[in-house]
């Protein structure tokens, strides 16, 4: 049986939520930075491969690339402080880029859910001073996927101005789908 990914991710969120203000949530070895990007510690591995628990650390101005996602997933601030930035695709075939949607800060026990095929193109990274943790549920098998990261996109396609209203959002799906 199938269960809808939204409802899903839901039930996680709000199973998640009140499980990060547990200060003993993490262990340490799952806690460490690494000097040079953020920093993913998988945690657990449903036997099955049904879902991923990641930890995920982040030292002052590291960031995830512009990407969106393959399942559905849910962060949970445990720790500092993130920035998630959103965005939009728009164009062709021939010419796509990005359109900034939003900006939103969140910090310990702030629960977002991101569900596919929804576009969900977002960067994230640590907004504040100090080490920040995460714990990330992924509906699939982090462990052989090695990432949940579907694609990733490049900073020179999003643009400063909102899109001539001729020209509107579309999903990179259909994009790649007309390139075919």
């Amino acid at each position: 049986m199938n269960a809808d990914p939204h409802v899903v991710a839901a039930r996680v969120g709000m199973l998640l939520a009140p499980a990060l203000a547990d200060s003993a949530l993490l262990e340490a070895r799952h806690c460490e930075p690494a000097d040079d990007r953020y920093r993913q510690h998988l945690v657990h591995v449903h036997p099955r491969g049904r879902y991923s628990i990641v930890a995920l650390v982040w030292k002052p101005g590291q960031a995830t690339p512009i990407h969106d996602h393959r399942c559905w997933c849910v962060v949970g601030v445990w720790r500092g402080l993130e920035r998630e930035m959103t965005y939009d695709l728009h164009g062709d075939a021939g010419s796509e880029y990005l359109v900034l949607r939003g900006s939103t800060a969140t910090v310990r026990g702030d629960v977002s859910v991101l569900v596919p095929p929804d576009e969900d193109i977002h960067s994230v990274e640590n907004g504040g001073q100090s080490l920040a943790i995460s714990v990330h549920i992924y509906g699939a098998d982090i462990s052989v996927l090695g990432s949940s990261i579907n694609r990733e996109f490049g900073a020179d396609l999003v643009r400063a101005r909102q899109p001539a209203p001729t020209n509107g959002r579309v999903s990179w799906r259909t994009l790649e789908q007309r390139g075919a």
